[in-house]
Protein backbone atom coordinates (compact mmCIF):
# COMPACT_ATOMS: atom_id res chain seq x y z
CA UNK A 1 0.00 0.00 0.00
CA UNK A 2 1.05 3.56 -0.91
CA UNK A 3 3.90 5.32 -2.45
CA UNK A 4 5.82 3.38 -4.38
CA UNK A 5 9.23 3.73 -7.15
CA UNK A 6 9.46 1.44 -10.02
CA UNK A 7 13.14 1.98 -10.93
CA UNK A 8 14.57 2.73 -14.59
CA UNK A 9 14.88 6.03 -16.45
CA UNK A 10 12.42 7.64 -15.72
CA UNK A 11 11.62 5.87 -12.39
CA UNK A 12 7.93 6.01 -12.27
CA UNK A 13 6.13 7.09 -9.14
CA UNK A 14 2.64 5.21 -8.49
CA UNK A 15 0.43 4.48 -6.13
CA UNK A 16 -0.45 1.25 -4.47
CA UNK A 17 -3.57 0.73 -3.42
CA UNK A 18 -6.29 -2.30 -2.43
CA UNK A 19 -9.60 -2.75 -2.97
CA UNK A 20 -12.64 -4.99 -2.32
CA UNK A 21 -14.18 -4.50 -5.36
CA UNK A 22 -11.25 -5.51 -7.64
CA UNK A 23 -10.92 -8.78 -9.70
CA UNK A 24 -8.16 -8.11 -11.06
CA UNK A 25 -4.59 -6.03 -11.14
CA UNK A 26 -4.82 -3.06 -13.04
CA UNK A 27 -2.68 0.41 -13.85
CA UNK A 28 -4.39 3.70 -14.42
CA UNK A 29 -2.89 6.76 -15.86
CA UNK A 30 -4.51 9.80 -14.83
CA UNK A 31 -5.06 12.14 -18.03
CA UNK A 32 -5.54 15.12 -15.52
CA UNK A 33 -2.38 14.62 -13.99
CA UNK A 34 -0.28 11.61 -14.92
CA UNK A 35 -0.43 10.04 -11.43
CA UNK A 36 -0.30 6.33 -11.60
CA UNK A 37 -1.90 4.47 -9.88
CA UNK A 38 -1.72 0.10 -9.19
CA UNK A 39 -5.14 -1.29 -8.27
CA UNK A 40 -5.11 -5.01 -6.84
CA UNK A 41 -7.89 -7.33 -4.88
CA UNK A 42 -6.97 -7.55 -1.48
CA UNK A 43 -5.98 -10.84 -1.29
CA UNK A 44 -3.20 -10.29 -3.93
CA UNK A 45 0.36 -9.17 -2.20
CA UNK A 46 2.29 -6.00 -3.02
CA UNK A 47 5.06 -8.24 -4.37
CA UNK A 48 2.35 -9.75 -7.12
CA UNK A 49 1.34 -6.28 -7.85
CA UNK A 50 4.96 -4.37 -7.80
CA UNK A 51 5.72 -7.46 -10.09
CA UNK A 52 3.11 -6.95 -12.44
CA UNK A 53 3.82 -2.77 -13.13
CA UNK A 54 7.20 -4.02 -13.15
CA UNK A 55 5.80 -5.72 -16.73
CA UNK A 56 3.83 -2.51 -18.15
CA UNK A 57 7.05 -0.26 -17.06
CA UNK A 58 7.17 -0.08 -21.18
CA UNK A 59 3.67 1.08 -21.84
CA UNK A 60 3.86 3.58 -18.79
CA UNK A 61 6.98 4.94 -19.84
CA UNK A 62 4.98 5.58 -23.30
CA UNK A 63 2.08 6.84 -22.04
CA UNK A 64 3.79 9.38 -19.57
CA UNK A 65 5.64 10.31 -22.33
CA UNK A 66 2.35 11.69 -24.02
CA UNK A 67 0.93 13.09 -20.85
CA UNK A 68 0.97 17.22 -21.62
CA UNK A 69 2.87 19.16 -18.49
CA UNK A 70 0.81 21.07 -16.11
CA UNK A 71 0.93 24.90 -16.92
CA UNK A 72 1.49 27.04 -13.61
CA UNK A 73 0.56 30.48 -14.40
CA UNK A 74 3.38 32.99 -13.53
CA UNK A 75 4.46 35.53 -16.08
CA UNK A 76 4.56 34.37 -19.79
CA UNK A 77 2.45 31.46 -19.90
CA UNK A 78 -0.10 30.98 -22.03
CA UNK A 79 -3.22 30.65 -20.82
CA UNK A 80 -7.02 30.02 -22.57
CA UNK A 81 -9.74 32.69 -21.92
CA UNK A 82 -13.09 31.62 -23.46
CA UNK A 83 -10.71 29.29 -25.80
CA UNK A 84 -8.80 32.28 -26.97
CA UNK A 85 -5.17 31.80 -25.83
CA UNK A 86 -3.87 35.01 -24.10
CA UNK A 87 -0.15 35.72 -22.45
CA UNK A 88 -0.22 36.23 -18.85
CA UNK A 89 1.74 39.19 -18.23
CA UNK A 90 2.59 41.65 -15.38
CA UNK A 91 -0.16 44.55 -15.26
CA UNK A 92 -0.61 47.73 -13.77
CA UNK A 93 -3.13 49.45 -11.26
CA UNK A 94 -4.80 47.02 -9.42
CA UNK A 95 -7.41 45.62 -11.39
CA UNK A 96 -6.72 42.21 -13.28
CA UNK A 97 -8.24 43.33 -17.13
CA UNK A 98 -8.42 40.40 -20.31
CA UNK A 99 -7.54 42.04 -23.59
CA UNK A 100 -7.41 40.68 -27.02
CA UNK A 101 -4.27 38.65 -26.38
CA UNK A 102 -3.16 38.89 -22.95
CA UNK A 103 -4.08 38.76 -19.31
CA UNK A 104 -2.73 41.57 -17.28
CA UNK A 105 -2.74 40.60 -13.64
CA UNK A 106 -1.14 43.49 -11.23
CA UNK A 107 0.86 43.02 -7.99
CA UNK A 108 3.39 40.88 -6.70
CA UNK A 109 4.68 37.83 -9.29
CA UNK A 110 3.69 35.18 -6.00
CA UNK A 111 0.26 36.25 -6.21
CA UNK A 112 0.00 36.79 -9.70
CA UNK A 113 -1.68 32.91 -9.95
CA UNK A 114 -4.02 33.52 -7.22
CA UNK A 115 -5.26 36.99 -8.14
CA UNK A 116 -5.73 35.52 -11.99
CA UNK A 117 -7.78 32.91 -10.45
CA UNK A 118 -10.23 34.48 -8.55
CA UNK A 119 -10.76 36.89 -11.52
CA UNK A 120 -11.29 33.93 -13.51
CA UNK A 121 -13.86 32.17 -10.94
CA UNK A 122 -15.67 36.09 -11.44
CA UNK A 123 -15.67 35.76 -14.57
CA UNK A 124 -16.78 32.38 -14.90
CA UNK A 125 -19.67 33.31 -12.32
CA UNK A 126 -21.04 36.29 -14.66
CA UNK A 127 -21.08 34.03 -17.62
CA UNK A 128 -23.03 31.26 -16.27
CA UNK A 129 -25.59 33.29 -14.52
CA UNK A 130 -26.15 35.24 -17.68
CA UNK A 131 -26.54 32.35 -19.61
CA UNK A 132 -28.50 30.30 -16.99
CA UNK A 133 -30.86 32.91 -16.92
CA UNK A 134 -31.69 32.92 -20.22
CA UNK A 135 -32.43 29.29 -20.64
CA UNK A 136 -34.32 29.31 -17.57
CA UNK A 137 -36.70 32.07 -18.57
CA UNK A 138 -36.91 30.36 -22.08
CA UNK A 139 -37.27 26.99 -19.91
CA UNK A 140 -40.20 28.74 -17.51
CA UNK A 141 -38.30 26.97 -14.48
CA UNK A 142 -36.41 29.20 -11.55
CA UNK A 143 -33.50 27.79 -10.30
CA UNK A 144 -32.65 27.83 -6.27
CA UNK A 145 -28.93 28.78 -6.90
CA UNK A 146 -25.36 28.72 -8.54
CA UNK A 147 -22.09 27.83 -7.06
CA UNK A 148 -18.71 27.02 -8.28
CA UNK A 149 -16.63 24.61 -7.55
CA UNK A 150 -13.15 23.16 -9.07
CA UNK A 151 -14.23 19.60 -9.78
CA UNK A 152 -12.85 17.15 -11.84
CA UNK A 153 -14.92 14.03 -12.17
CA UNK A 154 -18.17 16.86 -13.64
CA UNK A 155 -18.94 20.21 -15.51
CA UNK A 156 -21.56 20.76 -13.70
CA UNK A 157 -24.88 19.20 -11.53
CA UNK A 158 -28.30 20.42 -10.89
CA UNK A 159 -29.78 19.17 -7.33
CA UNK A 160 -33.50 17.89 -6.96
CA UNK A 161 -33.80 21.47 -5.39
CA UNK A 162 -33.12 23.47 -8.34
CA UNK A 163 -29.42 24.27 -7.01
CA UNK A 164 -26.97 24.46 -9.72
CA UNK A 165 -23.38 23.70 -10.06
CA UNK A 166 -20.55 24.42 -12.25
CA UNK A 167 -16.70 23.67 -12.59
CA UNK A 168 -15.26 27.47 -12.95
CA UNK A 169 -12.76 26.02 -15.22
CA UNK A 170 -15.50 26.23 -18.12
CA UNK A 171 -14.56 29.90 -18.27
CA UNK A 172 -11.31 28.50 -20.30
CA UNK A 173 -13.38 26.80 -22.59
CA UNK A 174 -14.62 28.29 -25.90
CA UNK A 175 -18.01 30.33 -25.44
CA UNK A 176 -20.30 27.68 -26.69
CA UNK A 177 -19.06 25.06 -24.92
CA UNK A 178 -20.00 26.99 -21.72
CA UNK A 179 -23.02 27.94 -22.98
CA UNK A 180 -23.84 24.34 -23.77
CA UNK A 181 -23.42 23.16 -20.07
CA UNK A 182 -25.02 25.78 -18.77
CA UNK A 183 -28.39 24.79 -21.27
CA UNK A 184 -27.51 20.83 -19.67
CA UNK A 185 -27.80 21.31 -16.45
CA UNK A 186 -30.58 23.96 -16.65
CA UNK A 187 -32.57 21.41 -18.51
CA UNK A 188 -32.65 19.16 -15.26
CA UNK A 189 -35.09 21.51 -13.87
CA UNK A 190 -37.47 19.75 -16.04
CA UNK A 191 -35.69 16.54 -16.81
CA UNK A 192 -33.84 15.00 -13.64
CA UNK A 193 -32.41 12.12 -16.03
CA UNK A 194 -30.67 11.38 -19.55
CA UNK A 195 -33.49 10.33 -21.16
CA UNK A 196 -34.67 11.19 -24.64
CA UNK A 197 -37.20 13.71 -23.05
CA UNK A 198 -34.13 15.48 -21.59
CA UNK A 199 -32.12 15.52 -24.69
CA UNK A 200 -35.12 16.95 -26.45
CA UNK A 201 -34.89 19.89 -23.99
CA UNK A 202 -30.99 20.75 -24.17
CA UNK A 203 -32.04 21.03 -28.36
CA UNK A 204 -34.47 23.07 -27.47
CA UNK A 205 -32.40 25.44 -25.13
CA UNK A 206 -29.54 25.41 -26.87
CA UNK A 207 -29.92 24.26 -30.55
CA UNK A 208 -27.70 21.29 -31.87
CA UNK A 209 -25.16 20.21 -29.01
CA UNK A 210 -23.26 17.82 -30.73
CA UNK A 211 -20.14 19.39 -31.22
CA UNK A 212 -19.88 21.05 -28.02
CA UNK A 213 -20.42 17.81 -26.14
CA UNK A 214 -17.80 16.44 -27.93
CA UNK A 215 -15.35 19.04 -27.53
CA UNK A 216 -15.80 18.19 -23.84
CA UNK A 217 -15.25 15.00 -24.43
CA UNK A 218 -12.11 14.89 -26.18
CA UNK A 219 -10.11 18.39 -24.89
CA UNK A 220 -11.81 18.77 -21.71
CA UNK A 221 -9.23 17.25 -19.47
CA UNK A 222 -6.50 19.49 -20.93
CA UNK A 223 -8.60 22.60 -18.67
CA UNK A 224 -7.04 21.11 -15.69
CA UNK A 225 -3.73 21.20 -16.70
CA UNK A 226 -3.53 25.35 -15.33
CA UNK A 227 -2.34 25.48 -11.98
CA UNK A 228 -3.05 28.93 -9.99
CA UNK A 229 -1.20 28.44 -6.95
CA UNK A 230 1.41 26.59 -5.17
Amino acid sequence: MGQHVLPGNPPIALLLRKSGRARRISLRVSRLDGRVTLTCPNGVSEREALDFARTKADWLRQTLAGHVAPVQIAPGAELPVLGQARQVVAGTGRAVRLTEDALHVPGPVERMGARAQGFLKEAARDRLSAACDRYAATLGRSYARLTLRDTRSRWGSCTSDGGLMFSWRLILAPAPVLDYVAAHEVAHLAEMNHSPAFWAVVQRLYGPYQAPRRWLRQNGHELHRYRFAD
